[in-house]
C-alpha cells in the first residue's frame, strides 16, 4: 500500500508582500512583468527586510487552528539557502527547516495528521527557456501544509484536498482564484524503495493523475531511487528533475536581520474565538436543526456566503422552496455570471420577498427567475414594482392566445399536422406576450383546446 505525504502550498490574502509595502498579487495576468517591485523584494545592495506582514502571521494562525494544530509561541526566521535565478537574495525566508518552530504542529484535519503548519515568502517567477525573471511574485507571502504520510491512495488525497480547500475558503486566508500547489512525496513499502517528490503540482485534478502515475511506475521499476520529479500534464508522467535534496544541502541558518516573533496566549485565543464554523459542523447543523437532505446541504456547505445566506432565509420561506431556489435558481445565476456571491449585492430580504411572492402564487416561476437574473449586480424591493403579478385569470389568458394563434398561423398549421414543437413556440409566444407572468399550465391547457376546435 503507497505512503503518501502532502507539501501544500498556498497563496494567502494580503495586500501586501511578507517584507515589504508592495502590493501582494497573484493568480493575476500583469499587464507588464516586474509592476509591484522594490529594492526590498528584488534584493538590491544594502535593502534589508521590513518587519513581516501581521496579517500574513495571523491568517497562517488561523489556518494552523481550524487543522487542529498546537500554536508555538515564539518563532524564528530561517534562511533556506539555494541558488536558481528566482531567488535574488540567494536565500528564502522561512519559518521551516531543521531547527525552527513551525507555527502550527502536530495537527489532524479529517483523520490525516498535520506535521507542520509554516510561513514562507514565494520565490520570482523565473522563465528557463528565455531567462526572463518576474519579480511580481517575489516576497509574497505563503502558506506551507506539512502532512505526515497518512494518505494511501490518490482518491483519498483528492477527496481530503477538496474538504481543505472549502475550509480555507470559509476563513478567507487563502485566494482561490490562484488555487493550490503541492509537491507530493509517494513510496512504496513493499518495494523497500526510497521516497520520490514530484514538485509544484498546480491542481487536484493534477495532484491525483501524477500520484496515479507514480505508483504504477514504482510498482514497475527495479530500484526506486530518492529523487525529485516534476509532472508533465500533456503527457500525464512524471520526469525526473534532479536528485533530492536533504535538508542539510539548503543550509538553514537564522536570519540575523528578523527578530523573533513572540506570539501571546490572549492573542492566539481571541484568534481562536473568531473563527468561524467548519464547512463539517455546518453540514451537521443544516441536516440536523433544518432537516436538509445532504445532497442539498452539501452544496450549501461548499461556499461560506451561500450557506450564511441560506441561513438568514430559512425560517421565513418554505423550507423546501428555499432549498431548491438558493441550491439551484440562485447559484446557476452566479455560474452564469462568473461571481460568488460576496461580488454582488442580493439582500436577504429581497430574496425572501421574492420566494414569499412565488409561495403565495403571486408571480409565476419563470417570471421570478427573469427577476433574480436582473439582481446582478443589486437587487432591489419588490413591494413597489408594477406588473409582475401572476396572471391566473383564464378568460384573460385566452385571450391572449388568440392573439398569438392569429398572428402565427405557420405554427398552428404545423402543429396540426403532427409537429408537436409548434405547440412549445406557441406557449413561448404567450409567455413573451405576458412578460413571462401568464400561469404555464393554464396557457398549456387554452392552447390545446383552442387549436383543437
Amino acid at each position: 500500500m503507497p505512503k503518501i505525504g502532502l507539501e501544500i502550498h498556498g497563496y494567502l490574502m494580503t495586500n501586501e508582500k511578507l517584507f515589504c509595502r508592495c502590493k501582494s498579487q497573484h493568480g493575476l495576468k500583469f499587464t507588464s512583468p516586474n509592476t509591484n517591485i522594490c529594492p526590498i523584494c528584488t534584493a538590491q545592495p544594502g535593502a534589508k527586510p521590513m518587519l513581516p506582514n501581521k496579517t500574513a502571521i495571523k491568517k497562517v494562525i488561523q489556518i494552523s487552528l481550524i487543522l487542529g494544530c498546537k500554536i508555538s509561541q515564539k518563532l524564528i526566521w530561517q534562511r533556506k539557502h539555494y541558488d536558481w535565478p528566482d531567488l535574488p537574495k540567494g536565500f528564502q525566508n522561512t519559518i521551516s527547516g531543521p531547527h525552527a518552530v513551525p507555527i502550527g504542529e502536530k495537527g489532524n484535519f479529517l483523520g490525516i495528521k498535520i506535521k507542520e503548519v509554516h510561513l514562507e515568502e514565494d520565490p520570482a517567477s523565473w522563465n528557463p527557456l528565455t531567462g526572463e525573471i518576474d519579480y511580481n511574485r517575489s516576497g509574497v507571502p505563503l502558506v506551507e501544509i506539512v502532512t505526515e504520510p497518512s494518505f494511501s491512495s490518490p482518491e483519498q488525497v483528492a477527496k481530503w484536498l477538496r474538504q481543505l480547500s472549502t475550509t480555507l475558503n470559509y476563513v478567507k486566508t487563502i485566494d482561490k482564484s490562484a488555487g493550490i500547489k503541492a509537491d507530493v512525496n509517494i513510496s512504496l513499502p513493499e518495494k523497500k524503495g526510497e521516497r520520490v517528490e514530484v514538485k509544484n503540482i498546480n491542481s487536484i485534478k493534477n495532484i491525483q493523475k501524477a500520484l496515479e502515475y507514480e505508483i504504477k511506475r514504482q510498482k514497475k521499476s527495479k530500484a526506486v531511487l530518492l529523487e525529485t520529479r516534476m509532472f508533465d500534464e500533456a503527457k500525464k508522467a512524471t520526469i525526473k528533475m534532479r536528485e533530492k535534496e536533504l535538508a542539510q544541502d539548503y543550509r538553514f541558518i537564522p536570519e540575523p536581520d528578523l527578530p523573533a516573533i513572540i506570539l501571546k496566549k490572549e492573542e492566539i485565543e481571541k484568534i481562536k474565538k473568531s473563527l468561524p464554523e467548519t464547512p463539517k459542523e455546518k453540514l451537521k447543523k443544516l441536516i440536523k436543526k433544518y432537516k436538509i437532505k445532504k445532497r442539498y446541504a452539501e452544496v450549501l456547505v461548499r461556499e461560506l456566503e451561500i450557506v450564511k445566506f441560506f441561513e438568514e432565509i430559512i425560517n421565513k420561506v418554505e423550507p423546501k422552496l428555499a432549498v431548491r431556489w438558493v441550491t439551484e435558481e440562485l447559484l446557476s445565476v452566479l455560474n452564469y455570471n462568473k461571481k460568488e456571491l460576496d461580488e454582488i449585492d442580493i439582500k436577504p430580504e429581497h430574496f425572501i420577498e421574492l420566494l414569499k411572492l412565488i409561495e403565495n402564487k403571486k408571480i409565476t416561476e419563470l417570471k421570478a427567475k427573469d427577476i433574480l437574473r436582473s439582481w446582478i449586480p443589486h437587487s432591489f424591493s419588490l413591494l413597489e414594482v408594477k406588473k409582475i403579478g401572476r396572471i391566473s385569470d383564464r378568460k384573460e389568458i385566452e385571450k391572449i392566445c388568440n392573439q398569438v394563434i392569429q398572428e402565427n398561423t405557420k405554427a398552428v398549421k404545423d402543429y396540426k399536422q403532427g409537429k408537436q414543437e409548434s405547440l412549445n413556440f406557441l406557449i413561448g409566444r404567450v409567455m413573451k406576450v405576458t412578460d413571462k407572468r401568464a400561469d404555464y399550465k393554464a396557457v398549456k391547457e387554452i392552447l390545446e383546446k383552442l387549436l383543437k376546435d
